[in-house]
């Protein structure tokens, strides 16, 4: 039974704060939880968080919420990661060589070391549309978003591809399938258009 409107997946990644502020700015019924049984009950699921691959996977094994978020996500429950959320959404991430949730095709790799390019990418960046989607409605390419990451998604699907960004390598920075959607950036961080994208999700 889906009795709760949207979990937030607490898995001690850090910056449940900032997500918790911009749902409560947008009036969404939410419940941040990191019991199984909640994520189950889910009718929406957001996996954000700022961590680390292999420590963040950890968290998720040992609770059993890999398993809860496998089941919902086949179900075609809405689930959104944001950040390490969306990098562990892929197969495979190059931090510490970690198996991660693989509901995409797809690995995380490090930026290259490159003259002048640091280390990790933080602060504001454009993110340019690849195609149309309900996720941007409202939304024009280009427009800045807030991210602070050192690794980033590379999905073999690419026509799961929905925005990219430039940072030394241009990277996907949004991709979305079916009933799964993944930013690499920080919505609940970037200010109003930010919050319109979440809200896009939470109409969807």
């Amino acid at each position: 039974m889906r009795d709760v409107d949207v979990v937030v997946v607490d898995y001690e990644a850090g910056n449940l704060r900032s997500v918790e502020t911009a749902l409560s700015a947008l009036g969404v019924r939410y419940v941040v939880s990191g019991d199984p049984e909640v994520v189950r009950r889910a009718g929406r699921v957001v996996v954000p968080g700022v961590g680390e691959a292999r420590a963040c996977m950890g968290v998720l094994g040992e609770r059993g919420l890999d398993e809860a978020l496998r089941e919902v996500v086949e179900q075609g429950v809405p689930f959104l990661g944001i950040c390490i959320g969306c990098q562990l959404v892929l197969e495979f991430s190059e931090e510490r060589e970690t198996d991660t949730l693989g509901f995409l095709r797809g690995r995380v790799v490090r930026f290259p070391s490159l003259p002048g390019l640091k280390v990790p990418h933080m602060g504001w960046n454009g993110v340019e549309h690849v195609k149309p989607h309900p996720l941007f409605e409202g939304i024009p390419s280009g427009a800045s978003f807030y991210f602070v990451h050192s690794y980033y998604p590379v999905p073999e699907e690419k026509e799961s591809i929905v925005a990219t960004t430039e940072y030394g390598v241009r990277f996907a920075s949004a991709f979305a399938k079916d009933n799964l959607f993944a930013v690499q950036f920080h919505p609940e961080k970037s200010g109003p258009y930010g919050l319109r994208l979440l809200e896009n999700f939470f109409s969807l």
